[in-house]
């Protein structure tokens, strides 16, 4: 079960960066975004650093992962609210793909909110 955070950290991780992918025109085009490629590049490696200090198991690794995903939920919130207000793009991929990763965030503070023993190591 312990592993199950840092999975979940894996897949957002993972899916902000093909994000950015997407934005900068590499995975699909017709998506290009530059502002969209920067927020999900630096969302992605926020998750990153979040994972490898869970992966530390030291008495503040829990508090840096739970900061790295509000940081990523709050990012994509305003991901969100630009896309409701016409700034950023709006494809049904773009709403599918925000709508997915509000889910695994919310998921994944839950469970660290939840769990005070949440290193993946076991």
């Amino acid at each position: 079960m312990r592993s199950a955070i840092a999975i979940l950290f894996l897949i957002e991780t993972c899916l902000y960066a093909v994000a950015s992918l997407t934005h900068a025109g590499f995975v699909l085009e017709g998506h290009e975004h530059r502002q969209a490629m920067i927020a999900e590049a630096v969302i992605s490696a926020v998750l990153l650093l979040g994972l490898i200090s869970l992966n530390l198991d030291r008495p503040w690794s829990r508090m840096a992962a739970i900061s790295a995903q509000s940081f990523a939920l709050l990012g994509t919130l305003v991901g969100a609210f630009t896309i409701a207000v016409g700034v950023g793009p709006r494809t049904t991929l773009d709403y599918i793909t925000h709508a997915v990763m509000i889910l695994l965030l919310v998921t994944s503070l839950a469970w660290l909110a939840r769990n005070r023993n949440a290193s993946p190591l076991g």
